[in-house]
């Protein structure tokens, strides 16, 4: 049997029962509270709770359905060495030899060998496979704590060979060597290197971030040549290398930081490819300087993506650079550069549908292949192997079981913002273009940290398409979808770009006949709720609900705060506005906290976490007070009935910022979300799952 074949196999077997016998670790009631139970000013009716409890269970059910049906789709939960292939379980990891069935199934690692009752994080083999390094983190909490696996043939679990706290990253520079950050308050500042000797393990101090708004990780290259050690800020970053035939040697600076360079390091063939902010525009390009002249003076361009695309992404292969392009629309494509032949650019175009890739690590496996996942928010993934050197580059896997999925549309539109700049809207929807003014619609927005919307497969997005959804993907700036300039578009002085491009795209929505505003709604996490919070400042009118999940709403508030984990290192990106009386007067202008009025806002549900140390409880309780306060006043001076918004605070235990790694615990927490969307825009869940069963059995063969 091939190492893929194994892949698969085992990877289902273990899949069919990740769902259906999954033990309920964790079962804390839910504490779902109106705002009243933070202050008694806010209005709440009873039977909009009791429905929306009524409706929670029916969702929950069709939740854990949809999930079954995607049990098999390729993940990051298996992966190959040199030997064996291995597969990330609720219990630990297991592994099974090349030419073995799962009857062979060996048990490497128990999660409850590090004392902690939660998750796998990352997985690294050591380069001949005779160590395996995991991080477990705690479902309720960030930091995680890190096992070393002595690879020995077994038959069962053997005890750790060591366990480390606080690992945030860590990669293998040999067998017996290990290199690892530690995590301290959400801040990774030292790294350390571990050796393994005959006489035990020593851990050395070999780095030391001084500067607390710069974020320290290591990484290893493809080839396995050198370990980096990653200094970033928002602004600049700076990259130290060890050589892997050498780690006892003290780190080697590439280049020194400086404002407002940013770069990455890789290596092959004695050469280490770059890639820096150095291009036109200020944006990222390939670059090649020799392993032995690492400084910037040496660095040769020999790539620079053309006028509105951008790179997103590097893959060193054996004799081939591959680059992940984004074109100006938002359309994924592989270009495949020749080491040796720079010029001779190859670009490969990406299904229409693709709107993510997710590199695949094969540790010690095929350096002439670059295998990756494409998915997008409504399609599973697919797994792809790219070989430039075959005549056919491109190939694909292919499961039978996800041909026979409902067609569907994806549209990709451009809305004129404020400022006339154009910005890229992503559509999913069941219905052609024309027919969607009475479909509800789930506008999805984030914006900020330069990092690109979450378009990964979900399964629950997948059931509000079957249900004849429209969702919309705003690509407002503050992201990264079209480049560094469109973070730095919409940072600092310019956030309020982002807020301006919302209401851009939702209002180009309405005006090319999607949806309308009564049936729309609006969903964000962590940092997009300041776009989402503020847009319902300024036009409350072009929503019915909001959907927030941990979300940063006082951003005034936590900036003024120094003593907070992320103030500091979050200046580059909000503004400092204890020591700059402009950057004050900037977040004030768009803080959610600060401008809520009294006018009729949308309903919301807002999930926020009892621990979470990114986001304090106490801005989100705040934001409640105020807004409640303002819609009880507006509803009041109401002389004729009409609609009154509803506010729930879901209050749920725990300090995960991500949200509940017990699938339980996020089935029923996405039940609930459901629930509030279906029950606030007055929609018929069961009508819609009706039409969607009678589509699905059309599609069957």
């Amino acid at each position: 049997m091939s190492p893929l074949a194994v892949l698969r196999s085992v990877s289902r077997s273990l899949n069919a029962g990740r769902l259906c016998g999954r033990r309920r670790r964790i079962r804390a009631a839910a504490r779902l509270h109106t705002a009243g139970c933070v202050t008694a000013s806010v209005h709440c009716s009873e039977a909009a709770l009791g429905k929306l409890r009524g409706l929670e269970r029916p969702f929950e059910r069709r939740l854990r359905s949809i999930y079954q049906r995607f049990t098999d789709v390729p993940d990051h939960a298996a992966f190959q060495g040199s030997r064996h292939v291995y597969f990330v379980e609720g219990c630990g990891i297991f592994r099974v030899a090349y030419g073995e069935g799962e009857q062979d199934l060996e048990h490497v690692l128990r999660t409850d060998w590090a004392v902690v009752d939660g998750t796998i994080q990352k997985v690294r083999l050591s380069p001949t496979e005779s160590v395996l390094a995991a991080t477990l983190k705690n479902n309720h909490c960030e930091e995680a704590r890190c096992v070393l696996v002595q690879l020995e043939q077994q038959t069962t679990p053997q005890k750790p060979l060591l366990i480390l706290d606080n690992v945030f990253s860590f990669e293998w520079a040999t067998d017996d060597v290990l290199f690892y950050t530690t995590q301290e308050g959400l801040q990774c500042r030292h790294v350390f290197r571990l050796h393994l000797t005959d006489a035990g393990a020593q851990s050395m101090l070999v780095y030391k971030e001084k500067d607390p708004e710069f974020f320290v990780e290591v990484s290893r290259s493809k080839d396995q040549r050198i370990v980096t050690v990653n200094c970033s800020s928002k602004s600049s970053s700076e990259v130290w290398m060890i050589d892997s035939r050498s780690p006892l040697s003290h780190p080697t600076l590439v280049q020194p930081r400086q404002p407002g360079l940013l770069y990455h390091v890789e290596h092959t063939d004695n050469q280490l490819y770059i890639l820096a902010n150095t291009g036109p525009g200020r944006e990222y390009q390939l670059l090649r300087t020799p392993f032995t002249s690492p400084a910037m003076r040496h660095w040769e361009p020999k790539f620079s993506p053309g006028p509105g695309a951008v790179i997103k992404d590097m893959e060193m292969l054996q004799d081939h650079c591959v680059l992940t392009m984004r074109e100006p629309l938002g359309r994924l494509q592989l270009h495949t550069i020749p080491l040796e032949a720079p010029n001779h650019v190859t670009i490969l175009e990406l299904p229409s549908w693709a709107c993510v890739i997710e590199t695949q690590r094969f540790d010690t496996v095929d350096s002439a292949t670059f295998s990756f996942l494409l998915s997008s928010p409504v399609h599973p993934p697919i797994r792809y192997h790219l070989s430039p050197t075959r005549k056919e580059p491109l190939s694909r896997e292919v499961d039978p079981q996800h041909t026979l999925l409902p067609e569907y549309h994806t549209t990709r539109l451009q809305a004129p913002s404020q400022d006339g700049t154009m910005v890229p809207l992503t559509l999913f929807h069941m219905q052609p273009l024309t027919d969607l003014r009475e479909a509800p619609m789930l506008v999805h927005v984030y914006g900020a940290y330069g990092l690109d919307l979450n378009m990964g497969f979900c399964p629950e997005k997948r059931l509000l398409l079957e249900d004849n959804w429209v969702l919309a993907y705003c690509h407002v700036r503050g992201g990264g979808e079209c480049g560094l300039t469109w973070h730095s578009a919409g940072r600092l002085q310019f956030k309020k770009k982002g807020v301006e491009d919302l209401s851009a795209c939702i209002q180009t929505l309405f005006q090319s006949g999607v949806s309308r505003p009564t049936l729309t709604a609006l969903t964000a996490r962590s940092a997009g709720a300041v776009l989402a919070g503020a847009l319902c400042n300024k036009h409350p009118q072009l929503l019915r609900a909001v959907l927030l999940q941990a979300p940063f709403l006082d951003v005034l508030g936590t900036m003024q705060d120094p003593s907070l984990p992320l103030t500091i290192e979050e200046r580059g990106e909000w503004g400092d506005p204890l020591t700059d009386s402009q950057h004050r007067d900037n977040i004030a202008s768009y803080c959610p906290c600060h401008n809520i009025t009294t006018q009729l806002y949308p309903s919301m549900l807002i999930t926020a976490y009892s621990g979470d140390s990114r986001v304090p409880l106490l801005g989100v309780k705040k934001y409640v007070e105020r807004l409640s306060k303002a819609i009880q006043t507006h509803s009041s001076s109401l002389c004729a009935k009409g609609h009154i918004p509803t506010v729930l605070l879901d209050l749920q235990p725990g300090g995960d910022h991500f949200g509940p790694e017990d699938f339980d615990q996020f089935l029923s927490e996405s039940a609930r979300q459901l629930a509030f969307l279906y029950t606030m825009l007055g929609l018929d869940y069961k009508a819609s799952r009706q039409k969607m069963t009678g589509r699905r059995k059309k599609n069957k063969p």
